[in-house]
């Protein structure tokens, strides 16, 4: 400090001393006269100085900061530097919001930070999706005004966010939300949002599984526990009335173990503790035995042709794959009136190997396609369970395909017949040296 005012006094006290030195020599007027116009000319430097300084913090920019001399060289020197650091401070800022931003913008969730009163400060790409938000448009608005549905404006009145939400997207019908109201410093909050349809699909499906399950279970049930009743009550029964309840006991005891050893079938190839087991499939003796199967399932009543020209062996495992091809033809001949067609093709696609397996049976609407493969879907109850279906073959197809790295390929007709296919990747084939 104390540096510093000599140097600001130094040009004054060197004026005196050439004004004292003129006054000796010459006379006391021009010496202040002299004095005067140093003094001056310093005044005048100094403004000048101070303007600059003015014209730039108009407009602070770092490349065209003023220049000067002496103790206005350092000061504008010194301010240079702060500027500088004050730049570097405002850029690392910068980039760290710009990696906050990133790192929200990639949350599963959707964020929404609301003031004392509801309105929105921020929110991020997908709270703008959940909520049909706009983050520059929306800025400050009440989030009730925005989000109009009573559920969501009961809850955030409501004030208990204990528990969340649970509600349709308003700009997407198909879209399940959880929501949830966090506060945090002071009488601010963050609104959490999260996509879970496909966790209410699941549980939907988990629910509808029990329900299939004892459904299905309940019917033999029914039909064995019936007719046990019936030999108890009537000790004068025929024997032919005792040889059909015994035969219709037996097939529903069938269909109850058919079930059963498919659920424990898709347990298994479900589970994480059973991995694939992969060997070298023959493919020719495997595919002659599904054909095999299927005539002797068909009984006659359906024209079977075989057409292999695919790849000779195939990396995968032969029970799986025994099941998975088997399932299809069953499900050909259940669905196939009698004196159809059923066509199993082993061929080649760009580079891939696909089983087909095409029939001329009652075809599948459109709308069920895509259910397929669900547990226990049907599309017609009770031919399935006329024709020994336990609503589960094509779930157990699908987990071997994937199994496999493969995947089904259904195309149906109704009323033209269906043709499933089992497309297996290129690097589940075996090339022959």
């Amino acid at each position: 400090m104390l540096n510093f005012w000599i140097r600001v006094l130094l040009p004054v006290l060197y004026s005196a001393l050439f004004a004292l030195l003129l006054w000796a020599i010459f006379s006391a007027v021009l010496a202040l006269t002299c004095l005067v116009l140093i003094l001056s000319a310093i005044m005048i430097y100094r403004a000048m100085q101070l303007y600059k300084l003015g014209v730039w913090l108009s407009d602070p920019r770092l490349e065209n900061i003023p220049q000067g001399g002496g103790i206005w060289d350092e000061a504008f020197s010194r301010l240079y530097k702060m500027v500088k650091r004050h730049k570097q401070t405002r850029q690392k800022l910068a980039t760290e919001l710009l990696q906050i931003e990133l790192a929200t913008a990639a949350l599963p969730e959707g964020v929404v930070s609301l003031n004392e009163v509801n309105r929105i400060e921020w929110c991020n790409p997908l709270a703008e999706l959940h909520f049909g938000l706009n983050a520059k448009r929306d800025l400050l608005q009440d989030i009730t005004y925005l989000v109009r549905q009573p559920e969501f404006m009961n809850y955030v009145q409501a004030g208990r966010f204990g528990e969340p939400l649970v509600m349709i997207a308003a700009r997407h019908d198909d879209m399940v939300l959880s929501i949830k109201l966090i506060p945090y410093s002071v009488n601010k909050r963050l609104l959490i949002s999260r996509d879970i349809t496909q966790m209410e699909r699941i549980e939907t499906m988990r629910r509808d599984f029990v329900a299939n399950v004892s459904h299905e279970l309940r019917t033999p049930l029914t039909v064995v526990n019936g007719f046990v009743e019936n030999l108890q009550d009537m000790p004068d029964l025929s024997h032919d009335k005792i040889q059909r309840a015994l035969y219709l006991m037996a097939e529903q005891t069938r269909r109850m173990d058919r079930l059963v050893s498919d659920l424990l079938t898709l347990s298994r190839l479900e589970s994480d503790q059973s991995p694939l087991r992969v060997e070298i499939v023959d493919m020719q003796a495997l595919l002659k035995n599904v054909y095999h199967d299927g005539q002797l399932l068909s009984d006659g009543r359906h024209q079977h042709h075989l057409n292999m020209q695919g790849p000779l062996k195939l990396s995968g495992n032969h029970d799986e794959l025994f099941s998975a091809f088997g399932n299809l033809v069953s499900n050909a001949v259940r669905y196939t009136p009698e004196g159809g067609t059923i066509n199993l093709v082993w061929t080649m696609r760009t580079g891939e190997a696909i089983f087909s397996v095409q029939d001329s049976g009652i075809g599948i609407a459109t709308e069920h396609i895509p259910r397929l493969t669900e547990r226990f879907y049907r599309v017609d109850r009770s031919r399935s369970r006329e024709t020994g279906g336990t609503g589960l073959g094509l779930a157990i197809v699908k987990h071997i395909a994937m199994r496999h790295q493969a995947h089904l390929e259904v195309t149906s007709e109704q009323g033209h017949g269906s043709t499933f296919k089992l497309v297996f990747p290129a690097n589940r084939i075996i090339n022959q040296d």
